[in-house]
């Protein structure tokens, strides 16, 4: 029987692992092993930090609510509450873009949930 080369596949998969990897650092970026693990670890990170960022950024949110509350003395758990209390159903991110670009409309929402 003849003999097969059979290098084009492997040349194929290993060509695309490293191009995959490119702009990794030191052997990470030329090594097949080292590229493939990275790769892997790339992709495990990638997935847990698309679920970490809705936390990142309800915090954020949170913080940007806090600093708009605090000329009216109020804490940012106890403003919520009223919020809920009077049914005002606005999220937490519009309420942070109103408290950060438009002061005047917060002051009006802050108000309502006053009164």
């Amino acid at each position: 029987m003849s003999r097969v080369k059979r290098g084009t596949i492997s040349m194929k998969r290993r060509r695309n692992i490293l191009e995959d990897a490119k702009g990794f650092r030191f052997g990470r970026s030329k090594k097949e092993i080292e590229a493939r693990v990275a790769l892997t670890k790339a992709g495990v990170y990638a997935f847990a930090h698309r679920r970490d960022k809705k936390a990142d950024f309800r915090a954020l949110w949170q913080t940007r609510l806090s600093a708009g509350l605090a000329p009216f003395e109020l804490s940012y758990s106890k403003f919520i509450g009223m919020l809920k209390k009077k049914n005002i159903a606005i999220n937490r991110k519009m309420l942070a873009e109103l408290a950060a670009s438009e002061p005047k409309a917060f002051e009006v929402v802050v108000n309502q949930a006053k009164a």
